[in-house]
């Protein structure tokens, strides 16, 4: 049996203050649809936090426009650390979120006047698409552009996550886990420039390698038209050795902790891994428990050891108060929910 990958799910966010984050993530980013809330003991991550099981406190929020969402993460055990040195482009990992929108200039606009820290205006990609820089409150950068595939039309221009921006080492050593695990086979641009308009981002670097992948064929699953059509851009530094962003760091500390696909058919995607050399680091086994949700979650490394995580999702609440779940097990794995079950989990939408 092969495996289906469905779409990013979340990436993870590492914040001192969850509830925080989260008020001030529905604000610019439309991201008002609570999945689960849940504090727990990290058990099974001691491998990248350093051998110490941590305690935490998560908040999974996605936007119903579609895309992915935001698995917004905050020690409840210990500080969080930052990172030591302020990460350019090009230094290796989840450098930047891409967030989708239905008209790029309207989101500009919008976020100038929510007093959002712009850190580009509107400029064209190399695909003639517009997208442009913001910080969030806490100095993580998120790219805003068009988006690619939508689930429902909404009053706001914002969507989820489409996408992110991953620095590597070596875009020819990491080309065959991007292509033929995730199944972003399709090359969009394969473009090395200086990024001059850009100075906050390459911090003087003359010039980086961007290439944009996409997956060729429409994702299936459960959950395939809620996360919708995605692509990661992998940027190399040419000329220098990158830094990596979560060096000397845990996982769970500030920033952008992982990348986090839907997948169906896990024991599949395990021998997939382990014969191209990316096998699991962490496996949850049979199933994990968060809160009012459940499945199997498992850990990758990139090459250049950005995490990786994939989530067999078992159970989901839709209407948590009336004890309403989502029983996905067994289902056919390649077919859609209907929409009206995907707009019920829209009916936690949190307005402030």
């Amino acid at each position: 049996m092969s495996y289906i990958i469905s779409g990013i799910q979340q990436v993870g966010i590492g914040v001192n203050d969850a509830e925080e984050a989260w008020t001030m993530y529905r604000k610019h980013f439309g991201m008002d649809v609570p999945i689960f809330k849940d504090a727990a003991e990290a058990s099974l991550m001691t491998r990248y936090t350093a051998g110490q099981a941590e305690k935490r406190f998560a908040i999974l929020a996605m936007n119903m426009q579609g895309g992915g969402g935001f698995e917004i993460w905050q020690y409840t055990s210990r500080t969080p650390e930052g990172a030591s040195f302020q990460p350019q482009l090009g230094d290796t990992g989840v450098f930047a979120v891409k967030m989708k929108s239905r008209n790029v200039a309207e989101s500009y606009n919008e976020l100038k006047a929510k007093g959002a820290k712009l850190v580009s205006a509107p400029e064209k990609m190399p695909d003639g698409r517009l997208h442009f820089f913001v910080n969030d409150s806490y100095g993580n950068l998120f790219e805003v552009v068009e988006g690619l595939s939508w689930f429902k039309r909404e009053n706001k221009t914002m969507g989820g996550i489409g996408g992110c921006l991953i620095g590597v080492s070596n875009i020819e050593k990491s080309l065959p886990l991007y292509q033929d695990i995730l199944g972003y086979t399709e090359v969009v641009y394969d473009v090395t420039n200086t990024f001059a308009d850009f100075t906050g981002l390459h911090g003087g670097r003359n010039q980086v390698r961007r290439v944009l992948l996409r997956h060729a064929r429409p994702r299936v699953g459960a959950f395939s038209k809620l996360l919708g059509a995605t692509e990661l851009e992998l940027v190399e530094a040419k000329g220098i050795t990158p830094k990596k962003i979560f060096k000397d760091r845990l996982w769970g500390d500030l920033g952008f902790i992982h990348l986090c696909f839907d997948v169906n058919g896990m024991a599949a995607l395990r021998e997939n891994c382990k014969a191209k050399g990316y096998a699991f680091t962490v496996d949850s086994s049979q199933s994990f428990d968060m809160g009012k949700a459940a499945g199997h979650f498992t850990y990758i490394e990139d090459p250049d050891g950005t995490l990786i995580e994939f989530v067999e999702t078992h159970k989901i609440p839709i209407i948590e108060k009336l004890g309403w779940y989502l029983n996905l097990k067994n289902r056919d794995r390649e077919k859609p929910l209907a929409n009206w079950m995907l707009n019920m989990m829209g009916l936690n939408k949190v307005k402030d």
